[in-house]
């Protein structure tokens, strides 16, 4: 089985690795932590938690990514529990509680529901409604998924990577983040109820452009950096690259010219 990632997990996106919707994320977290008064680094530097969360909401949208974690994800604490005590392997631990950290989140912020994205009903053993955890309960289970998924990564990371920081920030302030993602719920992530059509058809098209306008871009500077390894090997595969990129470039761009040396 696949292990389950968040991606680029100890490192800050760069711009070229970045997307309109990750953009889009960041600033409505940003937006709601200074309309709830939660502003970064009040407490300790959180700018990181920030790029932490916009990244997993991104993530969110894609159902790979959703599918691919679905086997770590548990209801239970005795699941989880469970699941662990037949192994010894410390990355498979740390993907289990980051998963399940993770999914609380986003679960219990954005859809205001710690089972919205849970495994299949199918699956999981059926208990009466009154036994159900109380929210305070599915808070503190977030914080100790958190806590462990942090104390794990420390075994696989440098002891003060980027990541295992996050983790314990994370642990530390989970009620806090969740009452960020709330009210980015209530105020942002229904735009489509509240937009008419044609401020719709305004607002993807302008990301679509975004997204357009920074595709050429990549496809300028990889071939340019073709064309350079081309001038120093004369490559005939080098070549053949340069011609597709190129010929990507006029799909995307009808207007784009470039002529091809001789091979």
């Amino acid at each position: 089985m696949d292990e389950y990632r968040l991606g680029q997990e100890s490192q800050p996106p760069s711009d070229r690795g970045t997307t309109p919707t990750f953009h889009f994320m960041l600033k409505c977290l940003l937006y709601s932590r200074l309309q709830t008064g939660l502003v970064s680094n009040r407490e300790f530097y959180d700018e990181d938690v920030n790029v932490y969360m916009a990244h997993l909401l991104q993530s969110f949208i894609n159902p790979d990514y959703v599918e691919r974690a679905r086997p770590y994800l548990s209801q239970y604490d005795t699941d989880v529990f469970k699941s662990l005590g037949r192994s010894m392997d410390a990355r498979l631990k740390y993907t289990i509680y980051k998963a399940n950290a993770d999914f609380l989140l986003v679960s219990m912020g954005i859809f205001d529901d710690p089972q919205a994205i849970a495994p299949e009903r199918r699956k999981r053993r059926r208990r009466a409604p009154q036994t159900q955890p109380s929210e305070e309960a599915y808070i503190g289970r977030g914080k100790t998924y958190y806590r462990f998924a942090y104390t794990y990564s420390q075994q696989l990371y440098k002891k003060n990577a980027g990541i295992s920081e996050v983790l314990e920030k994370l642990s530390v302030g989970f009620d806090s983040y969740l009452k960020i993602l709330a009210h980015m719920r209530g105020e942002y992530l229904d735009l489509m109820d509240r937009l008419s059509a044609g401020e719709v058809f305004h607002l993807e098209r302008s990301v679509d452009e975004t997204a357009r306008s920074e595709e050429i871009k990549a496809k300028q500077n990889e071939l340019l950096d073709l064309f350079n390894l081309w001038q120093e090997t004369r490559s005939q595969e080098t070549w053949r690259e340069m011609q597709k990129v190129a010929d990507d470039l006029r799909e995307i761009n009808p207007g784009f010219e470039f002529k091809l040396p001789e091979a």
